[in-house]
């Protein structure tokens, strides 16, 4: 056997299987390798100030946020379900670890992180992440818009004068805004970064387009002196290798109801933005990912950086846009991006600290363009006021509150509206059978929602003596429906009148034959699942005759 495939054979073994054909099984070629590490370059460029950002914000140290950016990027990047994915410390966790920190100190974030590793390590093994499906188009509109604001109201922050901003929680309210030249001198920058983005992909396609902004942007600045705003001036982010680092905690109950609930959020927060990322990078390559794997990717990550004193994340949407944009594809631009990053920690970080953050801003404000679903103003002239009305409410809680929060919002809202409508499609069809009984052939899903307008459907009172329910154009879905039918069966049975079901499928019959019920089994009877099995364990149906 060749020396090859022995290295392959090691490498399947080692990876999870799309890892190992990304990194041996699929021909690369070298305009390929150079298009994947220049990405990684922009990306890892593009977190440095993101990372310090979110430290911020969550009151730890710069070094804390950057180590998660390394760590959490390099590990979702080889084992992560969607290749050219980015992953580091986000926004959306650090506005939850805010309050922990302030109350218990650091070390308890580093357990926290732990424990919400292991809850998506459970999520992704119990296949949580398929669950990502029930996600309707609607609310990926509107979550992508909101998103698209909220990266745009992100960068606000940029204008304001150095160190106002950080004290105000890093936030674009209560920080000193940038005025008269330097502002103008800003806004020049940022304006000449987004030209270059624009059209040098209409001359040549050999560098990303970002990271010849940012590189042409930052000479300048450098050559000329300009005095803006540099990545320097937010924090240093010289350091050393992350080391390992137990968390500094009792292992106790009282410590585990301190960060269970935190992980809890964390862990769902998590899982629900880097879902959300892999569907959407899915449909710009028009490639599939495994949301279940994700899961685990994410969790295991999490839990080597809570180890070695990284704040945690998960996937990062904007990182993500500019690296697919710049032709990221495969997982060595995002194991580029994470080991670029650690190379400005440990060597690089006078360089890095000199570029303006002007430039930052310019790359970001071109993903916000590219990301903004700019044919929601078309769509909403065409598609149902209700599906209109959850795209809005979806970018309005993304704005004002989170990311997930504006997610479960929009699929309740989305799953309350689909109820309202099938309960409206319960109805019968009242026929006379050949011995003189009445049919009534139920159309439409019996349901909770419905539950209630099926039994206005029938009259014992005025009915013949036989009754038959037929539910061939049905379905029986939940305790609910079951409790319906037994109420029907029992009215008629006040009556002096008899009742049977047919076409009802075998867990159902099982479940209602403690009524006295009478059935008319078949061999076309539907075979589904109603899942309600405890409800005989816990006599529901009691007393019903």
């Amino acid at each position: 056997m060749s020396m090859y495939t022995d290295f392959v054979r090691n490498l399947e073994e080692s990876f999870p299987r799309g890892a190992a054909r990304a990194l041996a099984g699929q021909p690369i070629s070298a305009g390929e390798i150079r298009t994947e590490l220049l990405s990684g370059l922009t990306v890892a460029l593009a977190l440095v100030p993101e990372a310090v950002a979110f430290a911020f914000v969550a009151g730890v140290h710069p070094l804390v946020g950057l180590y998660a950016a390394f760590l959490v990027g390099l590990i979702t990047a080889i084992f992560g379900g969607r290749p050219g994915m980015i992953s580091g410390a986000t926004g959306a966790l650090a506005v939850v670890m805010v309050a922990l920190v302030a109350q218990h100190g650091v070390e308890y974030l580093f357990a926290t992180v732990v424990l919400m590793g292991l809850l998506q390590v459970a999520a992704g093994v119990l296949r949580f992440g398929k669950f990502i499906r029930m996600v309707p188009h609607a609310v990926m509109l509107g979550f992508v818009n909101g998103l698209a604001i909220v990266i745009f109201l992100a960068q606000l922050g940029q204008f304001q004068v150095p160190g106002t901003a950080e004290a105000a929680g890093h936030g674009i309210a209560g920080g000193e805004w940038l005025t008269g030249w330097p502002l103008a001198t800003m806004l020049l920058l940022v304006a000449l970064t987004m030209a270059i983005i624009w059209l040098l992909p209409r001359l040549t396609t050999v560098v990303p387009a970002p990271l010849a902004g940012i590189g042409i942007v930052a000479l300048v600045v450098i050559g000329l002196d300009i005095d803006v705003p540099r990545v320097g001036d937010m924090a240093s982010i010289e350091g050393g290798l992350p080391s390992f680092h137990l968390p500094l905690v009792p292992l106790s109950f009282e410590t585990l109801w301190i960060i269970l609930p935190y992980a809890v959020i964390l862990a769902a927060i998590g899982l629900i933005e880097s879902l959300l990322t892999l569907n959407l990078v899915n449909r710009m390559t028009g490639q599939r990912g495994g949301a279940s794997k994700e899961c685990i990717a994410q969790g295991a990550a999490n839990i080597v950086t809570g180890f070695f004193g990284g704040m945690g994340g998960c996937a990062m949407i904007g990182q993500s846009m500019i690296n697919v944009r710049s032709g990221g594809r495969r997982r060595l631009s995002g194991i580029s991006a994470a080991l670029f990053l650690l190379s400005f920690i440990l060597i690089g970080s006078p360089l890095i600290e000199q570029i303006p953050l002007a430039a930052l801003v310019g790359v970001m404000f071109m993903v916000v363009i590219g990301t903004f679903a700019w044919n929601t103003f078309r769509i909403m002239r065409v598609v149902p006021l209700h599906a209109t009305f959850v795209m809005l409410l979806v970018t309005v809680v993304t704005v004002w509150e989170d990311l997930a929060i504006a997610v479960v919002v929009g699929v309740i809202a989305s799953a309350l509206w689909y109820a309202w409508e099938s309960a409206k499609r319960i109805d019968a069809i009242a026929e006379t059978g050949p011995d003189g009984e009445k049919v009534y052939r139920i159309q439409g899903p019996l349901f909770f929602g419905s539950a209630s307008g099926f039994g206005e459907l029938f009259d014992p009172e005025r009915d013949p003596d036989t009754v038959i329910l037929d539910f061939a154009n049905s379905r029986v879905f939940d305790q609910s429906a079951l409790s319906a039918i037994e109420g029907v069966s029992a009215r008629y049975n006040q009556a002096g009148k008899s009742i049977r079901l047919r076409h009802l499928s075998r867990d159902c019959y099982r479940l209602l034959s403690r009524t006295g019920l009478l059935f008319d089994e078949s061999d076309d009877d539907p075979d589904y699942q109603v899942a309600v099995d405890y409800s005989v364990k816990v006599g529901l149906f009691e007393g019903a005759h």
